[in-house]
């Protein structure tokens, strides 16, 4: 199985230099969509409930006080099946035109993240894991409705919003 790792080196190969805000939700996301799409996990690394949104531990603490990153050499996007691969073009081609501050609104407004914070208040540092069968189930549903809006047309602002 591949590694968070592995993940990311991929998605920074297809978007080049990004925010570390958006490389957690990209990533986040890849697994989210995996789940759905293959029914199983692309990485085995847990994704917390951050008051900023998703992060995976093992990532942030290679780039803990960085703003942005061009290149994760801990990882290797090669040790990824086709079917990753795949998985993640999809998930950087659909969310990859949003910041990684619409990114997070994004993650606030969905079930998996709003239920592993539970009763943690806004700005509240918590390290509940967002469990990978309510990912699976939460993007599921909606990958059946009829009725979704695609991600570019979510109407995700700019706006600040507090954490």
């Amino acid at each position: 199985m591949a590694s968070v790792h592995d993940v990311a080196a991929a998605v920074l190969e297809r978007t080049g230099p990004i925010d570390t805000f958006k490389l957690q939700k990209l990533v986040y996301y890849s697994q989210a969509w995996h789940l759905v799409w293959d029914e199983e996990p692309l990485f085995n690394e847990p994704i917390e409930a951050w008051a900023g949104g998703p992060v995976v531990c093992a990532l942030y603490e290679h780039h803990r006080g960085q703003y942005s990153v061009s290149g994760w050499p801990w990882g290797d996007a090669e040790r990824l099946t086709p079917e990753q691969q795949e998985t993640i073009d999809v998930v950087v081609g659909s969310y990859g035109k949003l910041s990684g501050r619409q990114l997070s609104q994004l993650t606030h407004r969905e079930e998996p993240w709003r239920v592993a914070r539970g009763d943690l208040g806004p700005g509240e540092r918590g390290h509940r894991v967002i469990e990978p069968a309510m990912m699976q189930d939460y993007y599921s549903a909606l990958d059946q409705s009829d009725g979704a809006t695609p991600v570019d047309q979510l109407g995700v602002g700019d706006e600040e919003e507090p954490f």
